[in-house]
């Protein structure tokens, strides 16, 4: 597969967008756990996300999350589906629709 083809980007993005989410997991963990801690530490860790890096960070999260929804549903389609010339449409109106999810996010924080 050529580097410059569509297929081969939403292949990428996928894999990049799945080990960055593994590399988020035990962050999340440990903000659950901070809850586990007490009242005061889990309101100290919730009055550290009111930070704008923070809140720019949970938008990249969420853009994330939508990347790799879509990067899935395109492995279920190329599993499930006969290959068909559009889809390479289809990849990009995915990465268009993960792009407009995380910014809806990202404007209504």
């Amino acid at each position: 597969m050529k580097n410059n083809h569509p297929g081969y980007w939403a292949f990428v993005v996928h894999r990049l967008s799945g080990l960055a989410l593994a590399a988020f997991l035990p962050v999340h963990f440990w903000a659950l756990g901070s809850a586990l801690r007490g009242a005061a530490e889990f309101d100290s860790f919730l009055a550290w996300t009111e930070k704008p890096l923070v809140k720019f960070a949970e938008w990249g999260i969420v853009l994330l999350l939508a990347a790799h929804l879509a990067g899935g549903l395109r492995v279920l389609a190329l599993e499930l589906l006969p290959w068909r010339d559009w889809q390479k449409t289809l990849a990009a109106i995915a990465a268009a629709a993960s792009l407009a999810i995380s910014l809806v996010f990202a404007l209504a924080l």
